[in-house]
This record gives structure tokens, sequence and C-alpha cells, in this order.
């Protein structure tokens, strides 16, 4: 018996022993690699570049070119001219059909989504007055603008969604008017009409 133990244990390589235990360490290695290179996927999470996101939205298909406009605390103001003013972006300005056609190809590719989006990515306290300025009319026609004011930092919250109709070129409307306490959290929801577009060209 003692032999054949001593026979056993002559016969273990540790050569062997060190590649195979190296094998082990590679594949766990690439293993983690793996789930690194592709994460699981995570269904409705926001990416919390802003603490607010508005979209104002009009029919799919419609030429006519409506404007999103925000004052903020201190007379601040974002439109098309000033895309960014402090903490006040508007990330995309849709100009209703001007905009929406693309050549691929040599081949027209319409885009029929009309939607201008405004995000606020801190919170400074004071009033924010959201408008909508009808800027121009390609069949004059009334257009009904829906816009969406939502708080997304840290948890998607549905502050205001309602529907305005803007009747002919240049009218001007209050969307939606909330103020920040300077706890940072949102008062005083209204509609009060008040002008800023006219204001500013004046």
């Amino acid at each position: 018996m003692r032999l054949l133990g001593q026979r056993q244990n002559a016969e273990i390589d540790p050569f062997t022993d060190l590649l195979f235990n190296a094998l082990l360490t590679f594949t766990f290695l690439f293993l983690i690699a793996l789930l690194l290179l592709n994460p699981p996927a995570k269904s409705g999470i926001i990416d919390p570049k802003a603490e607010f996101l508005i979209t104002a939205s009009w029919p799919d298909h419609d030429p006519n070119d409506i404007d999103l406009w925000a004052q903020g605390p201190s007379q601040s103001k974002v439109w098309y001219k000033r895309p960014q003013h402090g903490l006040m972006h508007l990330d995309r300005d849709d100009r209703g059909i001007a905009n929406d056609i693309q050549v691929v190809n040599g081949q027209e590719i319409i885009n029929p989504l009309n939607q201008e989006v405004l995000t606020i990515r801190g919170r400074p306290p004071g009033e924010y007055i959201i408008n909508l300025h009808y800027f121009k009319s390609e069949n004059q026609q009334p257009v009904p603008v829906t816009v969406y004011v939502a708080e997304v930092n840290p948890v998607l919250k549905v502050i205001s969604y309602n529907t305005v109709t803007l009747q002919k070129s240049n009218d001007e409307m209050t969307a939606i008017r909330f103020t920040l306490t300077p706890e940072g959290e949102v008062s005083n929801i209204n509609q009060l009409q008040k002008t800023i577009v006219k204001a500013e060209r004046k």
C-alpha cells in the first residue's frame, strides 16, 4: 500500500496542475470581460443629465413651425436664437416641415415627428414660465400643441400634461408656470398667461 501511494504521488505533474489553474483563471477573466462589454439592459432607467424635461409636440406631418420658449429666474430666456442660458437648454428646435426632409442616397426621407425638447439641468429657485409661439404658418390652420413637463431626477414624475391650441401665426400662449423652492421642490403650478416672446422682441 505504501508503494502504491508513493507511485500515485510521483505521477502528479506540477506543470499540469499549474496549467490547469491558469486555464481556470483565464476563463474566469474572459467571462468577467464579456459581462462588462455587454451589460444587461436596464429598462425604465433615465440618464439623470437633467432635472426637468419639457417637450412640445404637435401632429405628425403638420407643416407649421411652433416654437418653445422658456423663462427662468432672473428673467433668463431660452428659445431658438438662444438655445442655452444658465441651466436651461433647448435641445431640439423643430421647424415643422422645413427641417423634416432629408436626402439619403438620392432619396427623400421625411421625418413626420414634430417636437421641441427643452431640459433644465439644475434646480435654481424661482419661477419658470413655458410658452408656445406660433412662429410661422404654412397652411393657415390652428395647431394643437401638447406640452409635457416631467421631473426626471431622481425618479420620473409627471408635473403637467396638457394640450393648447394656437389659432394663427404669431399667437403666444403660456402652457405652464411653476416655481422651484429653495429646497428644490415644485410648487405653484398654474397657467396664468404671460407674454415673453413679444417682450423679448421689443
